[in-house]
């Protein structure tokens, strides 16, 4: 593989693949694991990432970069062999998450600052020799009355930037993720006020980056789509999502990055891919409009296996068939119809 960061980025947007988000910490991997009612022991959260990870279609064909914890970056499957050589023998990208968390930020109520940026040149070093060659900095900004304030959107976009120049420095590709998010209270969160949010928290980003000589060709973009909030009295209909998606980007975001890896943000399954095939399909676009999904790609494998090494195959059938419906979406050419006659 190359090391070039123009490379490596380049090859985590690879036409028709994406990104898998395995990076959830061990709490929330906890969540999901209670969920399904399997423990969450350090070798039930192996097996489980490793069943994915060797679903060899899905791997192969759809997948084109994953995002580990600091765990799992240093497992051994089950046979002794690292789950970082799973995945590069699978043509992937191994990439690494690297914040510690969002906390309240302090002087602004409702409001968070993701911290992890201290000791973060070492641990950089560290993940490079451990296979890591993309990572992952994810900033939150609410919507509510009142907020986001401009003093939460600049200290966060800082902080995304100063974490961007530590990974090139360090020969790692940064994803940048400012998520603006759709579960705030008031009903006037609509794609309007989201589209409004979106676009002032990106142009304050990429003022950050530029400040800080981010290599924007050595990066990618995972922002979330502009949607409506969970409690907006008026819900988007999924052709407006795309058309102010894509519209906020073009004005937001410079034509030297790569590619844009979504977030699915709360969506259900199938909405997340509907939304990016649509915005696809209103090519051409400056850069490569892709996924980065977590629940997204796992929920109906979790479901599946259920910690059952019997439900394995039904596991990685299922955890294929999203990949393979979010691989369409990359090109523009997921349908409805598709979805029906693969499931």
């Amino acid at each position: 593989m190359s090391e070039r960061l123009e490379d490596i980025a380049q090859a985590m947007v690879a036409d028709g693949k994406g990104i898998l988000a395995a990076d959830e910490s061990t709490g929330t991997i906890k969540k999901r694991f209670d969920s399904i009612g399997v423990e969450s022991t350090e070798d039930n959260r192996r097996d489980y990432r490793e069943m994915l990870f060797r679903a060899d279609d899905a791997m192969k064909n759809c997948i084109s970069g994953v995002i580990l914890f600091d765990e799992t970056l240093r497992q051994k499957a089950a046979d002794g062999t690292p789950l970082v050589d799973l995945i590069r023998a699978a043509g992937a990208v191994p990439g690494i998450k690297v914040d510690a968390g969002a906390k309240d930020m302090p002087g602004f109520p409702g409001e968070k600052i993701t911290e992890g940026l201290d000791g973060l040149r070492d641990r950089l070093r560290e993940y490079h020799g451990l296979g890591a060659r993309f990572a992952k900095w994810r900033a939150v900004i609410d919507i509510a009355d009142g907020i986001p304030s401009w003093g939460c959107v600049k200290a966060n976009a800082h902080a995304l930037a100063r974490y961007a120049a530590l990974c090139q420095e360090a020969g790692i590709v940064p994803i940048v993720e400012p998520e603006v998010l759709m579960d705030g209270p008031v009903a006037a969160h609509d794609a309007d006020r989201c589209y409004q949010v979106t676009e002032w928290a990106l142009n304050t980003v990429f003022d950050e980056l530029f400040e800080q000589r981010v290599l924007l060709e050595g990066m990618v973009l995972k922002p979330n789509m502009v949607i409506s909030g969970k409690n907006a009295s008026r819900q988007a209909s999924a052709e407006e999502v795309a058309e102010k998606t894509v519209r906020c980007l073009k004005s937001t975001v410079p034509a030297a990055v790569p590619g844009i890896a979504f977030l699915s943000g709360g969506q259900s399954d199938e909405e997340a891919t509907r939304h990016l095939s649509l915005m696809n399909e209103m090519g051409p676009l400056p850069w490569k409009l892709t996924f980065s999904y977590g629940r997204a790609l796992q929920a109906a494998a979790l479901k599946a296996w259920g910690g059952k090494t019997e439900n394995v195959a039904a596991a990685q059938s299922a955890f294929s068939h999203r990949a393979r419906m979010n691989g369409l979406a990359a090109a523009g050419k997921w349908s409805a119809d598709q979805e029906k006659q693969a499931a």
